[in-house]
């Protein structure tokens, strides 16, 4: 089994300055493809030690991948530590110090002669290209291992992999068996459960399923041999256990609704004081539900003394109702103010309106709860476009009492 790992580098992925995406991505992605790491390790800004764990991985592993300091500044060790480890010179590639300057050209500047520093690398490694920045990679064999390395910008990195790293991996390695990665997305289910319900399903030979737990969903990953045609069927046949629950196959619950909205024609308009604006920007991040959301009012989400007199379900009700009426949607969302502990949210729609009170049975942090609301806003939505019924059973919420008002009434 091939020995696989990555070295991430800088004080700032150490230190959790930044989070280190592409250590995640990397891992996804190399597995799909057969390429599971076996190991990842990061090292800070230190010559010394970024040297070592070169040197070390190089002797206990087949291929290692190292993530950024191949910038121009003096905090950049990468190249150097390369040439450490593997006792050779830098040398300057004439050929990446004219990809610069062209690259400085077309934006109108001259190269700042520190960006020389970025052409220097060890003897006798191979260049990567990066055509979208002026870090380049490098490929060398050291001991057991072939090295890659590459830049840290996240955009600059996932191009470098995909582009030049990928096929020369498949290339030498054809054996290696690469994976398709089927994902689908639940709301509501907690992870054990998720897992009893799927307990039946007798797995065919390799394919594996993963979970990623990341509030307020829980992702599915079946992993099957790349190509294979019982997995789709695999797929379906663990979204029907898991019932309606299943909020996107192949995309998040936020594009999943913007495609509905989409193919149906709909508009709509949310309003939102519990959850503070959350929902409607959540939606900016997916193009189709942007661009069927009409408005997003945020409204005061102080809750006074007299609150506890009012119906709070009935309140949310005739707000979605305005909210629909002012802005000629055809659909509005609701959460109303959290009173002892509770929101009511609502959903108006030409067939009628729905509203219930819900009380999570945790306590989240202020943003968890706005996210958890939102999602069951944005969870009646996807129902009542699914033509499902809109109020759905999860386990992490209690609903205190509900109402639906058809619109004939």
């Amino acid at each position: 089994m091939l020995q696989i790992a990555m070295i991430s580098t800088g004080e700032e992925v150490l230190h959790g300055d930044i989070l280190d995406t592409n250590a995640a991505w990397l891992s996804r992605l190399f597995f799909q493809h057969g390429f599971a790491l076996s190991r990842r390790t990061t090292v800070g800004d230190q010559l010394e030690a970024l040297a070592t764990e070169i040197e070390h991985c190089s002797l206990t592993s087949d291929i290692v991948v190292i993530n950024g300091g191949l910038g121009p500044t003096s905090d950049d060790l990468t190249a150097q530590a390369a040439a450490i480890a593997s006792d050779v010179g830098l040398e300057q590639s004439d050929y990446w110090v004219e990809q610069m300057q062209v690259k400085y050209q077309k934006l109108g500047r001259e190269m700042p002669k520190t960006n020389l520093k970025q052409a220097m690398l060890p003897e006798g490694a191979e260049l990567l290209e990066n055509p979208i920045g002026t870090a380049c990679g490098f490929a060398m064999k050291l001991n057991r291992a072939w090295l890659f390395f590459t830049p840290g910008v996240p955009s600059e990195f996932k191009q470098m992999v995909q582009v030049e790293i990928v096929p020369r991996l498949t290339r030498a390695f054809p054996k290696v068996a690469a994976r398709d990665c089927l994902r689908f997305y639940t709301f509501g289910l907690s992870e054990s459960g998720i897992s009893e319900t799927l307990s039946p399903l007798s797995l065919p030979k390799g394919y594996e399923i993963g979970y990623r737990s990341s509030l307020p969903f829980i992702e599915i990953k079946l992993f099957a041999p790349r190509g294979d045609e019982q997995a789709h069927s695999l797929q379906q046949t663990m979204v029907s256990l898991l019932g309606d629950n299943v909020v996107g196959v192949g995309k998040t619950l936020p594009e999943l609704v913007g495609e509905l909205l989409v193919k149906q024609d709909l508009s709509l308009t949310i309003a939102e004081q519990s959850t503070g604006g959350w929902l409607t920007s959540w939606l900016q991040d997916f193009p189709n539900a942007k661009a069927k959301l009409r408005q997003g009012w945020m409204l005061a989400a102080n809750t006074e003394p007299e609150m506890a007199t009012k119906d709070l379900l009935a309140s949310a009700l005739a707000i979605a109702t305005a909210a629909r009426d002012d802005t000629a949607s055809d659909i509005a969302l609701v959460s109303g103010p959290v009173h002892d502990e509770k929101v009511a949210v609502a959903l108006s729609t030409p067939q009628g309106d729905w509203a219930q009170l819900i009380k999570t049975k945790r306590r989240y942090a202020s943003n968890d709860h706005r996210n958890m609301v939102a999602t069951v806003m944005l969870d009646m939505l996807r129902r009542w476009l699914d033509d499902r019924a809109v109020i759905g059973r999860y386990e992490s919420i209690q609903r205190e009492s509900e109402i639906f008002l058809p619109a004939d009434r």
